[in-house]
This record gives structure tokens, sequence and C-alpha cells, in this order.
């Protein structure tokens, strides 16, 4: 028996999308429900910057078919200004507002900053404010943690996630290793399921445009190796959830495409 596969955007809107992904003549509060006739799951965004509304939660809900998955970013509040500490409350009203979601609610995806080592020494360090966090976490969900530390990615960093059943994120980024190297230092997957994020260069990429209307970077190689690291997951019957942001290629939907095409190929 083999896992699911699920691929989608970060975020459903973004400059230059109007007239290409979506008709022109579309209005945003139409996007969501066209958004689900191409795509089983999204990632949103927007819900780091602010814990959602019961009634943006539900209108979500309300937009997409019965077997659309949402994930989310957790609230910055969190991650960023209390690094995991005394944040009950904040966890406490974002899953409030996520449950309004339903079966729809997917992965919950906290996205840790860089930490030099003036916030943390090292992975030990962490580890120490990691472990009492997740410890917390309820059960009920399926949580991920990003961290974009390559040095952090050791074994008892993933040890660590395994024991609480935990995601480790995997991303696509300039300073993070590629998906080949990591699966010769440790076995990556930590829960029954796997989180991936295509994000690219942002610097890089915004020297050459910020209207996100086409692509305009070749990904097609390193779609191939994650496609064959989503092959792998595969056959051990781990779920995927994979999201591509505009920074990776030029424009998200085309890479989801792609690696579609390349996902279908014998």
């Amino acid at each position: 028996m083999s896992g699911t596969l699920r691929v989608g955007t970060s975020a459903f809107t973004a400059a230059g999308w109007p007239g290409t992904f979506y008709p022109a003549d579309l209005k945003p509060a139409e996007y969501l429900s066209h958004y689900s006739q191409s795509f089983d799951t999204v990632e949103v965004d927007s819900t780091y910057y602010r814990i959602p509304t019961l009634a943006m939660t539900r209108g979500w809900h309300a937009k997409t078919p019965k077997n659309f998955l949402f994930a989310l970013k957790m609230v910055q509040t969190i991650t960023h200004e209390k690094v995991l500490v005394d944040c009950e409350d904040e966890l406490r009203q974002f899953l409030a507002a996520a449950d309004a979601l339903g079966e729809k609610l997917g992965p919950l995806l906290f996205q840790l900053p860089y930490f030099n080592k003036k916030a943390f020494p090292s992975v030990d360090d962490f580890l120490v404010r990691l472990a009492p966090f997740l410890k917390k976490l309820p059960k009920g969900y399926r949580f991920a943690v990003e961290t974009r530390n390559k040095y952090w990615l050791v074994p008892k960093f993933v040890d660590l996630l395994r024991e609480r059943g935990v995601a480790l994120a995997l991303i696509d980024h300039p300073w993070m290793p590629r998906p080949k190297e990591i699966l010769t230092k440790f076995d990556p997957i930590t829960a029954d399921f796997t989180y991936i994020r295509w994000l690219g260069d942002r610097k890089g990429i915004e020297e050459q445009t910020k209207t996100w209307d086409k692509t305009i970077v070749d990904r097609r190689k390193e779609l191939v190796e994650w496609v064959e690291a989503c092959r792998k997951f595969n056959q051990r019957s781990v779920d995927i959830f994979a999201f591509a942001n505009n920074h990776y290629a030029g424009h998200a939907p085309a890479t989801i495409w792609q690696f579609l095409e390349l996902w279908k190929k014998k």
C-alpha cells in the first residue's frame, strides 16, 4: 500500500496570476474555488502573519470540495516572536480556528527562522527549547517543523521529531542540502507523512521579476530529484504534501504542473 500524494502552491493569490492561472475577470472572492478545481491542497501563507478568524476558515471550507486539504503555517508569534515559549494561548486560538476546517484540515507547519549562534549556540541548546514544546502539542493533528539551519539537520534533531510523530519539513532552498544528500545522512521520514516546500532563491529571483506570471528559472533537474525522493517515500506508505512558492521558478502553478508531469512518467 502506497501513501497519497498531494501537491499545491504556497498561497492561492499572487501578482501575475489573474489573466494567467485565473481568468482575468474572476473576482478575488472566487479564487479559492477556482484554485481547488486544479489542485487538491494549498499551503495558506496568511496564517503566518495573523491567526485566522473562524469566519475565514469556515469560508475556506465552504469554497472547496470535500477532498480538499489545507496546510496552515503557524502564526509567527509562536515561531519567531516567542520562539516556542509561553505561547499556549496563541496555539489554542490558532487550533480553534483551524478546527473549523474539519475534515479539510491538513498539516500545520512551524516554520522556524534561521537562528544564529547568538540565539542558540548549538543544536543541543535549541533542542532543550524544542523538546518540551513538542511534548505539549495536542494529539489529533499533523504537525511539521522546518529549520533553515543546515547544521541542525542531524540525527538527534530528527530523532526528537520522530519520537513525537512530528514531520521534518524538507525544503529546496539555496543554503539547504539537496534531498539526495539528506537521504545519505539520515532517514528524513519522522511521521506518517512528509512535508516538502520548494522555496527557491527569493533574493535572486526578485532581481529578475516580482510579477509571478510565468516560469523564468528552469527547475526540471531539481524536480526530477524530488520525484525520485518522493517515489521512495511513497513506497513506504508515507503521505506526501508538497508545495511550490512563486520564488522557486517564477510561477508556482507551473512548477506543480511540471512536477506532476515528471511524476506520471515511468
